[in-house]
């Protein structure tokens, strides 16, 4: 299956796979972002994507972004008739820091990423161009019609819900 994306910006990075076997694409920022602790932004990467009706494409963390950084990026969803800039919405874990509270140590960033973390007290996570932060997965979705009904079946768990399988 083949999908047009179109470069909105020349600095925009195609996105990528590392192994054919890849489930989703690399997806790379376009910009230059500063996010400070307990701050959520949005980060532009320069594509348009052109996706087929009946088609979404998942915008994902990366599990190395994830694992040794506090970004953490939001999941998101490109609905096929959406021809906009996809951009990932990242949010800084860490604690914001007041006077009375101890300060954070920065972690250490391993793999192919370079968030300008300097060693010491850690205010805010720079994001530059050209890092990968989050995959695309493109997926199939079922045509799925809603239908309203006053009586439900009652199911297995009935109305058991939050925490009702155990800890």
């Amino acid at each position: 299956m083949e999908i047009k994306f179109k470069r909105l910006v020349d600095i925009a990075i195609a996105p990528t796979k590392h192994y054919s076997s890849d489930a989703g694409f690399d997806l790379y920022a376009a910009e230059d972002v500063e996010i400070f602790a307990g701050e959520t932004k949005l980060v532009t990467t320069g594509l348009a994507f052109e996706l087929p009706v009946g088609y979404e494409l998942q915008v994902r963390p990366r599990s190395g972004v994830s694992l040794d950084s506090p970004l953490k990026v939001i999941l998101g969803t490109v609905d096929a008739g959406y021809r906009g800039e996809v951009g990932i919405i990242v949010y800084n874990s860490q604690q914001v820091e007041y006077a009375s509270m101890p300060r954070l140590i920065s972690p250490i960033l391993k793999g192919d990423n370079d968030f300008n973390i300097t060693k010491g007290i850690v205010k805010s996570i720079s994001i530059h161009k050209g890092d990968k932060i989050a995959q695309a997965i493109i997926q199939k979705l079922p045509n799925i019609e809603l239908i309203e009904s006053d009586e439900l079946n009652a199911g297995d768990r009935g109305l058991n819900g939050f925490g009702s399988t155990g800890v």
